[in-house]
């Protein structure tokens, strides 16, 4: 890489950073990439820490010794996690979002990327202190989340499926009863998508009683692995907590009422800020 001004390496040192989020970076990486000496390397460090923390955007985690370097950790500022999930709960009221049957439609804001992406870093920081090997979240709708919290994470995303597939090989099968509609349906796993003893985070678009990620941690037990953590996008307040399949999770919005008759949808901040 050619010669940079030291403006020019901040920029790119940023960009690095930001780019492989919870990786270990020796200094001798930045050294060599830059041409520059590691004294300087760590001042430059020094001032984008500071940035990153003014901002809220994340923590630099500096490691000495040989085996040494610097980590950069996504965190997000509560108030800044406030403001997106205000913003969340105010595009899910929108009145034509009823369904019949009294359902909300989401998959717009599924499919946005910065929506998801700003989602995604709040799961990461909620979730930074855990040690997590995979996100795990079961088809379709979770998917994009599930991509964007893995991305802060620097971690691999692993699918549950419903119908087995043949080009997924082998796989562990169970039944397990939806919250929703207290039926019997069947998820399945690839034993090649999942090492045993992992640990993993959960995440999904919407949770009802629980009964689609209580299936998920009996899957996850069926490999002798262990739940790292649970995170919600938005979660029913419908339901009574002695109905409720699962206590412990994290959930960004909940969704109170919607009264098909008189168009109004009740959603405010989830359980993270009450924390």
């Amino acid at each position: 890489m050619k010669k940079l001004k030291r403006s020019e390496r901040l920029v790119d040192m940023t960009q690095y950073l930001l780019s492989e989020p919870h990786t270990l970076i020796p200094l001798t990486t930045f050294a060599e990439r830059y041409g520059a000496a590691k004294s300087s390397i760590s001042e430059d460090l020094a001032i984008i820490k500071e940035v990153f923390e003014d901002d809220g955007i994340g923590e630099l985690q500096t490691l000495a010794g040989a085996a040494g370097g610097v980590k950069y950790i996504p965190k997000l500022r509560k108030d800044h996690a406030l403001s997106f999930a205000q913003e969340l709960c105010h595009k899910l009221q929108q009145t034509d979002r009823i369904l019949p049957g009294g359902y909300l439609y989401m998959s717009d804001l599924l499919g946005e990327p910065s929506l998801m992406n700003e989602a995604g870093k709040i799961f990461a920081t909620a979730f930074s202190d855990r040690d997590i090997d995979v996100v795990m979240t079961v088809e379709t709708k979770g998917i994009p989340l599930a991509y964007a919290t893995a991305a802060q994470l620097n971690l691999p995303v692993v699918l549950v499926r419903r119908d087995h597939q043949v080009t997924e090989g082998s796989a562990v099968s169970i039944n397990y009863v939806s919250g929703s509609h207290k039926s019997i349906h069947t998820m399945s796993l690839s034993r090649r998508a999942l090492k045993e003893r992992s640990r993993v985070l959960i995440v999904d678009d919407f949770m009802k009683a629980g009964g689609t990620i209580q299936g998920m941690m009996d899957l996850l037990a069926e490999f002798n692995a262990d739940v790292a953590g649970v995170g919600v996008l938005l979660e029913s307040g419908a339901v009574e907590s002695e109905e409720r399949l699962l206590q412990n999770y994290i959930s960004l919005a909940r969704l109170s009422d919607v009264d098909s008759k008189s168009k109004m949808i009740t959603v405010s901040p989830g359980n993270y800020f009450e924390k």
